[in-house]
């Protein structure tokens, strides 16, 4: 995939602007080298490019602001049919959306029309990560405003990032508190993502910050998890990044099954025994291949399915705002963990064994079936699905509220 310099300086779409259908141009266009791309393993600086002439990044960003004025219904799809086509990508947009959109959940409205504004005037790719996951970083008060120090082992789109969303403790108090960098200031050293099989294009890796100035109308507010702190509508965060990475996985679960189905058409099925017969011409009709189809297809449409009603929920918990209760946030809050578990129990089958219905040529680099195993693989040793079906089993035996944790 090529990009020109007028693509990348094209003006973004407007705020009517059919959003899942320039999505869906841009799929196709990283669909066109998705194998030789991943297998080479570059920084995505011309896939980010790409997403920015699109107006994609700013999706999210009202209107007011500059943005394309989209809800999380159309992100969720974007996300989808993005990672669909390329799965490292999928997972870097998404992961910048849901950055994104946090300071509409810990910061004040000053700072959020501010950062949005910015944000949409820049076309700025956020990257980072704010799970509780990691070594502590310290944000150290200064007379002007705070120091930042510290190591990170892993954050998304590191690489190619505008901005960087993290998690930082306040000297003296402990509060974990979400910060805004931009990884050009001095201090800032950003590293690879290592030797990871998958999310190659992903551009994560580590981050160090070494006396990073931070100005004080960068620290968005507390991430606490501690009861009272965090306000209902706050916490909608959780959920949030929850089916993010529902939609990831389901993108990566649809891509390959439609690969592997048009490789099906035309190939011989592994299960069905040579003879002196010519295969017949029309569809193919062997039961194991059409029983394995068949499997597949409903693991996904049911993951599908869970993951449209839990974002469903998630717009009216928004649409709510600081009118939205403990109760309303906790059911929206199982429900999307009840989602993300589903489609990581679906990519892992159907990235697995919808290899097995084709065989041995699945092994072929030249088709780079694997590289939806590996980027799906990669995504959910992150977030084990035990933690998920814990949660879930746990509210709806004994009623209790899942607690405030962001994924990795």
């Amino acid at each position: 995939m090529t990009v020109t310099a007028d693509e990348a300086t094209e003006a973004a779409p407007g705020p009517q602007a059919d959003w899942v259908h320039i999505a869906r141009e841009v799929a196709d266009d990283l669909a066109t080298d998705a194998v030789e791309r991943e297998q080479a393993g570059k920084t995505p600086l011309d896939e980010v490019t790409r997403l920015r002439g699109s107006g994609l990044l700013s999706l999210l960003v009202p209107a007011e602001y500059g943005g394309g004025g989209a809800d999380w219904r159309t992100a969720c799809t974007v996300v989808r049919t993005v990672a669909a086509a390329d799965g490292a990508i999928g997972h870097l947009l998404g992961s910048h959306y849901f950055l994104s959109f946090s300071a509409r959940f810990f910061a004040g409205p000053g700072q959020v029309a501010r950062i949005q504004g910015e944000s949409a005037a820049g076309q700025w790719c956020w990257g980072g990560g704010i799970a509780a996951h990691e070594p502590p970083l310290m944000l150290i008060p200064t007379a002007d405003g705070h120091l930042l120090d510290g190591y990170q082992r892993f954050a998304t789109g590191v690489g190619i990032a505008d901005r960087l969303l993290v998690r930082a403790f306040r000297s003296g108090t402990g509060e974990p508190l979400a910060v805004l960098v931009d990884p050009a200031r001095p201090g800032v050293v950003t590293g690879s993502g290592g030797d990871t099989f998958g999310q190659r294009l992903a551009a994560g890796g580590s981050v160090e910050f070494d006396s990073v100035p931070v100005a004080a109308d960068d620290v968005l507010g507390s991430l606490s998890p501690d009861e009272g702190v965090l306000s209902p509508f706050a916490c909608l965060a959780a959920p949030t990044a929850r089916l993010v990475s529902a939609q990831f996985c389901l993108g990566v679960a649809e891509g390959l099954l439609d690969e592997v189905r048009e490789y099906g058409r035309v190939v011989k099925s592994p299960w069905q025994p040579f003879s002196a017969q010519p295969w017949p011409d029309g569809p193919p009709q062997d039961p194991h291949a059409l029983v394995a189809y068949g499997e597949l297809a409903v693991a996904a449409r049911a993951a599908s399915a869970l993951a449209d009603q839990a974002v469903e929920a998630l717009l009216r918990g928004l649409g709510r705002g600081e009118a939205l209760d403990d109760e309303q946030c906790a059911e929206i809050t199982v429900l999307a963990g009840a989602a993300e578990a589903a489609a990581s129990r679906a990519v892992q089958d159907i990235t697995t064994r919808a290899l097995d219905a084709i065989g041995a040529p699945a092994a072929s680099s030249r088709l780079g079936f694997d590289r939806f195993w590996r980027n799906a693989r990669t995504h959910t040793l992150r977030e084990p699905l035990t933690h998920r079906l814990r949660e879930v089993g746990d509210y709806y035996l004994n009623g209790t509220h899942p607690p405030f944790t962001l994924p990795v």
